[in-house]
């Protein structure tokens, strides 16, 4: 069996640990932060749910759909809350579309720390853009993940895109 060594990978997970030590949730922390504040990632806040810029992102403009109340298992998520993740996910996919243009999507969650999750006890939903050729060789040898864009100007892009599709 082949291995893939991804150190970095550990040290994200792992950054998460002194902010679970203060019992406060980074994500509910985020619930009513306006999107129009620079010092956040927030893209958009809805009723049962909020949009936000992955702080450490697979691709630009990876996003992360989170619903408001405080849970870790999708078996929680009421029938408003599942309706809201959907449309929010089109949405967000629509945005992207326009702001970045990407080839494909990929949308899922991780639920446990076994699949990936690094915020395992507040359940969110992630949506990367992906392009033609953006897996390439500074992962696996450079140990590094190349982020050609600033968050903060990724952001305003997809205010923008947002506004434009009027969600």
């Amino acid at each position: 069996m082949e291995k893939l060594w991804s150190p970095w990978r550990s040290k994200y997970i792992e950054s998460f640990k002194s902010d679970s030590d203060s019992n406060e949730c980074i994500f509910c922390q985020m619930v009513g932060l306006d999107p129009h504040d620079d010092n956040n990632l927030i893209i958009n806040q809805s009723e049962f749910t909020f949009t936000v810029l992955n702080l450490y992102p697979y691709n630009n403009g990876h996003l992360m759909i989170v619903p408001k109340r405080h849970l870790s298992e999708f078996s929680e998520l009421n029938d408003k809350e599942l309706l809201e993740v959907m449309k929010k996910l089109q949405h967000a996919q629509l945005a992207l579309t326009k702001a970045m243009k990407p080839h494909g999507f990929n949308i899922g969650t991780n639920i446990g720390r076994v699949s990936g999750a690094g915020i395992e006890e507040h359940i969110h939903f992630h949506i990367v853009p992906r392009w033609n050729g953006d897996t390439n060789f500074m992962p696996v040898i450079g140990e590094v993940k190349v982020i050609s864009q600033d968050l903060l100007d990724t952001k305003k892009k997809l205010i923008e895109a947002y506004k434009e599709i009027n969600l």
